[in-house]
């Protein structure tokens, strides 16, 4: 059996759905916080069960019967992060799981100035360390993340943020597709992957560029001091550790930490990636 974590979450819920699309559904189980949110998936064979990285007990009734256990890497902030992927790690293992998956970053690395990168790598090293065969798929960085800052820039005309530096925005699509490939072809990413990327590298001034042409407005790109920007967003309401962890992101891309591509994605796709210019399109009103 192949178990999903997180399968009501935006990348867990089209993971689920395209398994769906090539194996049984019998063969197909789903951890989730709040299994009343899987009825969809259950409705169609899925075998839904009550699991919570955070709850370590929970997953054993979770992860029974696993064979592959897909683990995607909890939404959580900070060194507790890296401890609850932990203790879902060891739940795969003690269910007998012959392998487990775990949704890791292209940038993971002890160093990396973005807190995630640090708990992934965390992660990647306990993974390596377990008797068990593993793949750490490392995602391109989520294209979603321009939904954070594009409905505020065609407000103002303006992406005022902080200096940042090229990355190699990937969608979640395309992630799917390889983490579904991972599940289904024996051997496919054996231990870490190489970064799953889209070829390009965008900073936010050329997504500023995207935009004005597919708006037919300037959208201006405005460097902002860290601090000037953390004060502003903390006084609009963002919790003081939300706006440091959020500059952690900034600082590792002007580091050039997130400027990093490889071909495997695009050669697992057999086409093109998805462009970050066609998600500026979708995000934009009446995309």
């Amino acid at each position: 059996m192949i178990i999903v974590t997180g399968a009501t979450g935006r990348l867990g819920r089209q993971i689920v759905g395209k398994l769906l699309e090539s194996v049984p559904a019998e063969t197909i189980g789903v951890s989730v916080r709040e299994p009343g949110k899987a009825a969809a998936f259950a409705g169609r064979g899925v075998r839904v069960r009550a699991g919570d990285f955070t709850e370590p007990s929970t997953l054993d009734h979770a992860f029974e019967g696993a064979d592959q256990v897909l683990l995607i890497s909890a939404a959580i902030r900070g060194p507790r992060a890296a401890e609850a992927s932990r203790a879902a790690v060891d739940a795969a293992v003690r269910a007998g799981a012959s392998r487990v998956l775990y949704t890791s970053h292209q940038a993971a690395s002890p160093d990396s100035l973005f807190d995630p990168g640090r708990q992934h790598a965390a992660i990647e090293k306990h993974l390596a360390e377990q008797n068990v065969a593993y793949t750490a798929l490392r995602h391109g960085f989520y294209t979603s993340t321009f939904e954070h800052y594009v409905p505020a820039a065609l407000r103002s005309g303006e992406f005022r943020l902080p200096a940042d530096g090229p990355v190699s925005w990937t969608a979640h699509a395309d992630l799917v597709e390889a983490d579904v490939a991972a599940l289904t072809k024996p051997g496919l990413f054996d231990g870490v992957s190489p970064p799953l990327t889209a070829p390009g590298l965008l900073d936010f001034a050329d997504v500023a560029s995207i935009l004005s042409e597919l708006t037919g407005r300037t959208i201006t790109r405005v460097v902002v001091d860290d601090e000037e920007w953390k004060a502003t967003v903390i006084a609009q309401g963002m919790p003081d550790a939300a706006a440091e962890f959020t500059l952690g992101m900034f600082r590792a891309a002007r580091a050039g930490q997130f400027a990093v591509t490889h071909p495997a994605l695009e050669d697992l796709l057999g086409r093109p990636a998805t462009s970050a210019r066609a998600v500026l399109e979708e995000i934009l009103p009446g995309g």
